[in-house]
């Protein structure tokens, strides 16, 4: 199965979307919006990025931690991956995300 988008509405009113895997695991996590179509935006901003490696910024945590941020042209953070524990498991990360962020499927969450 195909990844999805979720976009949903946080409890102070702004805006957030997730790219889900095909197994409902969550692979990338957007920031805060003000507005619902500037969430709309970046999604389509994963969906344009996604498949361009040089958008990857990959990164270690104080922690010691993997992670990795996937960037739009204007360098500006698209989203955000979940920590792992190796820097191989964040390359599959990146994969993932790189295979299912061109999807048209968003799942809206907002009543």
């Amino acid at each position: 199965m195909a990844g999805w988008f979720e976009l949903s509405k946080s409890t102070d009113g702004q805006f957030r979307f997730v790219l889900k895997a095909g197994n409902a695991e969550t692979i990338l996590t957007s920031e805060l919006y003000k507005t619902r179509a500037s969430a709309e935006n970046g999604i389509a901003s994963v969906q344009t990025n996604a498949a361009s490696e040089e958008r990857y910024e990959r990164k270690e945590a104080s922690n010691g931690k993997s992670f990795f941020n996937l960037k739009a042209a204007n360098h500006q953070v698209i989203g955000t991956s979940q920590m792992y524990a190796t820097a191989q498991s964040r390359e599959a990360g990146i994969d993932s995300v790189k295979n299912n962020g061109a999807t048209k499927m968003v799942k809206d969450l907002i009543a």
